[in-house]
């Protein structure tokens, strides 16, 4: 049995989930592909619906899937309310196993041939299986319900009420929330006056709002988002436009690594600062820079570091210069986590200039 489920959602009474999962086993079992609807509780278009069917006689409260249904517009959706007989598709699937490799060989044959070499071409590192990166690019960009669920006959689904949401939105995250008395919830630091109905969330900067209703306003430290709560589902719309027009693709400022993460702190002509953590017992590759020269300074922890030939501990206010072209290390020999201050400068500081000579993680 596979239990495929989506990453942003969240599930409140996780007893019923549990439930709803052992409710579905016998249709699983059976050979069906289970679906796990949620009754809807209002007209939501953000959402796509199942249209149930007869009852499934090997699993009970278990319904043959009528039909599939995109997001709809409002009016439908209060249609589909009112007639009764539709859930909300939560993208939650339990599934066998070996049928289910049948049904991408018979639906979406690309997708398994795909898949199979990358996992062929995969090659073990520690605990991870890394699939081969040219096979899986390789595959067609597909959901598993256009390539498989829509097309097979095997489908059943199990409504269940178990605390269900999709955090597929702004709006949704607010709904999860416990508002304040004027109906807003604020994350980070947000200062508001005569505001209400809205969601304010900052990884940084101050938000200071006032004399507004039903916004989202989110700030992270690279871009800020102002829209109308009744149009969120748009933002990747947005989004989209963002890229098409040359700006910077939005992205989170922390990268994670094997070995910890980096945070990007300040960026300008010919030089970039960092903030580095690295994990106690961790260490990034020997490597070296063709167009750039860092400085390191250590905020706290102790830091083993290789500069060519030599190799020394800094520990808290210490720093150390590596110039352009050196064969470098850093390494954390501590039980705690390292952090330092990176300062980098040269005429090209792109993570793709990079020469590693040997990496713990079977990096090239």
């Amino acid at each position: 049995m596979v239990l495929l489920m989506p990453s942003d959602h969240i599930i409140a009474d996780e007893a019923a989930f549990h439930a709803a999962i052992e409710q579905g086993r016998p249709a699983a079992e059976a050979g069906h592909f289970v679906l796990f609807g949620m009754p809807p509780s209002h007209a939501a278009t953000g959402y796509g619906y199942i249209a149930k069917g007869d009852a499934l006689t090997v699993a009970t409260g278990a319904h043959h899937v009528e039909r599939f249904v995109e997001k709809p517009d409002r009016e439908t959706a209060e249609t589909y309310l009112a007639q009764g007989g539709y859930v909300w598709n939560s993208g939650i699937f339990l599934l066998p196993a070996g049928e289910l490799i049948d049904a991408f060989a018979r639906y979406a044959p690309e997708v398994l041939d795909a898949v199979t070499a990358s996992l062929d071409r995969a090659a073990a590192d520690m605990d991870f299986l890394r699939l081969d990166p040219a096979c899986f690019e390789g595959t067609p960009s597909i959901s598993i319900d256009y390539a498989v669920m829509e097309k097979t006959d095997r489908a059943v689904v199990v409504p269940a009420s178990m605390g269900w949401a999709d955090l597929g939105s702004w709006s949704s995250l607010k709904e999860i929330e416990q508002p304040d008395e004027a109906d807003n919830v604020a994350v980070g630091p947000v200062v508001t006056q005569d505001v209400s109905g809205s969601y304010l969330r900052s990884d940084g900067p101050l938000i200071a709002a006032l004399g507004v209703e039903d916004l989202i306003i989110v700030a992270t430290a690279d871009a800020v988002l102002v829209a109308h709560a009744s149009r969120d589902q748009e933002v990747k719309d947005l989004v989209a436009r963002i890229s098409a027009e040359g700006h910077a693709t939005i992205h989170d400022a922390t990268v994670y690594r094997p070995w910890g993460f980096y945070r990007s702190v300040h960026a300008g002509d010919r030089f970039q600062v960092k903030r580095i953590t690295v994990k106690p017992g961790a260490r990034l590759s020997l490597q070296a820079h063709k167009h750039r020269a860092e400085h390191w300074v250590v905020v706290n922890g102790t830091a083993l570091v290789t500069r060519d030939d030599e190799v020394f501990e800094l520990t808290e206010n210490q720093s150390t210069f590596l110039p352009q072209g050196c064969v470098h290390r850093l390494a954390n020999p501590g039980t705690v986590p390292l952090n330092l201050i990176e300062v980098q400068s040269g005429s090209y500081l792109g993570e793709d200039d990079i020469e590693r000579f040997d990496d713990d993680y079977a990096r090239t």
